[in-house]
């Protein structure tokens, strides 16, 4: 039994639906209706489907291969969980936003030509920011335009590549679109634009700071949609239209490394996650750029896997925030003793954010870092090691240290929901089950290995728990002895703040000093024209000289010289 349905329609079909419904039936309609899409992508058949002619151009809607099952299997688990994790909440417009959201991120990954993934990448824009807006407070009101601006900013970019890229090539298929050389800087001006689009909808370091401005303001339930498939998204087009370009390897690096000072001194625990999925998501860039098979696969594996955990890690501190009101660090502490079972799964978050040996982390990173070893490219293997210890401080040790341990904050409240718990057991389950068995996991992997990958060798596990070790030491020391910055409640600056504070103040200014030249332009304008019209009066108004009476025999003097005079100019240009 086999089926054609284009994976993500039941889905966006049935927010449709949703709408229609009341109550609880809204979360269990929203739950079945990600089920049955599961369901029905299961008996998809491999190969392309859903052509059909749009004017001049042949759109192919369905394109089923290993490297889009891989993204639509964990896109429609970590919906599945999340629809779990929503059960409680009693907002249409939530549970319609996440299927559509989810729906067409699915869609996107299977859709087989440039003009399809555009439209799926549109609709996954407008369709998330009202898990922002659902908060229903003015900075997330603020916080949804700023994103709403930059990710349909970056289908503006996309939709423009595609334009250029069409007329250079005739060609809409979204396929490898990089030259076998692996240079940007060799591409076409529209390959160059769909790569912008894709790095803005990735969090591209200077083009990250989307990401966290906007999910810790967005809902319980929103930040777990929202963790889930944007920036996932991001990776897959990357993967698909630019494995093996080369600058992606220190773009990446860079995306590892960056966020791990702003993520030490955050305050806002859902901010940290924000900061710690850019890093992650730099160890997925740089597996796109090395390009090989191992590496593309390690960046599949690791999407996967960093889908499940990061998940974990937001429904932690979601229900955190659910039952005390806060997500600051400064505020928390002591919460074991309330929410054990919560203290337990984000626990077992952050062991696989860190890549600690039996979690699906260590046997998904160990693939990229495979690959930067075999491709001898020492530096990028050291400094992932970096970012790897950096990783496992700000989110692996802070994020459950001041959430549940640390210091007793006094706070008493009940344990998280249990649907909330219900999922987030499922996903504290597979980050084990995985790391545990990867088998299954590299059984659907995209690309062949010319040889099974072992992960589990006793230089790996060795030199991950060294690894560990030392920065689980270095945080000990630095907290002891007081050198680890203190969690107090503040507002940290990057480089949105040139967008968000320092453009409104130049403009402002710029407004201010040119209201002031103008004004004063005006004045004086206002000089000389009355200058101009004094003087126009004196010769024009009585007794001015052309205000006087002139006599028939004069004007037909001045008809005589005009015409002369004319005709002479005619013929002087006429002459050879």
């Amino acid at each position: 039994m086999t089926t054609n349905a284009p994976p993500g329609a039941i889905m966006i079909v049935g927010a449709l639906v949703i709408l229609l419904l009341r109550g609880r039936r809204q979360a269990i309609g929203a739950l079945l209706i990600t089920i049955m899409s599961l369901v029905s992508l299961m008996f998809c058949s491999r190969g392309t489907y859903g052509t059909f002619q749009l004017f001049d151009y042949q759109l192919t809607v369905v394109r089923v291969d290993g490297l889009s099952l891989a993204f639509g299997y964990i896109f429609h688990i970590a919906a599945i969980i999340a629809t779990i994790y929503a059960l409680h909440v009693r907002d249409g417009t939530q549970h319609a936003a996440g299927l559509i959201y989810a729906g067409s991120a699915i869609g996107a990954v299977f859709a087989g030509d440039l003009i399809t993934l555009f439209t799926y990448w549109e609709i996954t824009a407008v369709s998330s920011v009202f898990l922002i807006w659902a908060s229903r407070t003015d900075r997330s009101y603020k916080a949804g335009i700023r994103y709403l601006i930059i990710q349909v900013g970056s289908g503006v970019l996309l939709l423009s590549g595609v334009l250029l890229h069409v007329r250079d090539t005739g060609s809409i298929a979204f396929d490898h679109l990089i030259g076998e050389d692996g240079a940007i800087s060799h591409a076409s001006p529209g390959v160059i634009l769909i790569f912008l689009a894709f790095g803005i909808k990735c969090a591209f370091p200077l083009l990250h700071n989307w990401l966290q401005d906007a999910y810790p303001k967005s809902t319980v339930t929103g930040a777990v949609f929202l963790s889930t498939f944007t920036t996932k998204l991001a990776v897959y087009a990357l993967a698909r239209g630019f494995a093996g370009t080369d600058c992606l390897i220190w773009i990446g690096v860079t995306m590892t490394l960056f966020p791990i000072v702003f993520a030490v001194i955050e305050n806002d625990l859902r901010k940290v996650l924000a900061y710690s999925l850019n890093n992650q998501l730099g160890f997925m860039v740089v597996g796109i750029g090395i390009g090989s098979a191992l590496s593309l696969n390690g960046t599949v594996a690791h999407a996967f896997c960093h889908i499940l955990y990061k998940s974990l890690l937001f429904m932690s501190m979601g229900a955190v925030l659910y039952r005390t009101g806060t997500c600051q660090a400064s505020k928390l502490g002591g919460l074991y003793k309330s929410m054990p079972i919560t203290a337990i799964c984000c626990i077992i978050g952050a062991a696989s954010i860190s890549a600690f040996p039996l979690t699906n982390g260590f046997v998904s990173k160990s693939l990229i870092l495979s690959a930067a070893a075999d491709h001898h490219m020492i530096a990028v293997w050291l400094l992932l090691l970096v970012a790897s210890a950096g990783v496992m401080e700000h989110s692996g040790i802070k994020i459950p240290f001041f959430a549940f341990f640390a210091h007793d904050s006094g706070i008493r409240c009940k344990e998280a929901p249990k649907h909330m718990l219900v999922a987030m057991i499922i996903a504290a389950t597979l980050c084990i089950g995985i790391g545990v068995f990867p088998g299954p996991l590299y059984s659907i992997l995209p690309y062949d290995m010319t040889e099974a990958y072992v992960p589990y060798t006793v230089g790996h596990v060795v030199g991950q728990l060294q690894l560990l070790l030392f920065a689980m030491l270095a945080f000990v020391f630095l907290v002891k002895f007081r050198v680890y910055p203190p969690e107090t409640p503040s507002e940290n600056l990057d480089t949105d703040w040139s967008y968000r504070r320092a453009a409104p103040a130049v403009v402002g200014a710029v407004y201010f000093v040119g209201g002031i030249v103008w004004r004063a332009l005006l004045k004086l304008g206002r000089g000389q024209v009355d200058d101009v019209l004094y003087v126009v009066r004196r010769i024009c108004a009585p007794p001015g000289i052309f205000a006087r009476t002139w006599t028939t025999s004069g004007m037909v003097i001045w008809a005589t010289i005009l015409l002369g005079a004319y005709l002479l100019l005619y013929y002087i240009r006429v002459a050879p």
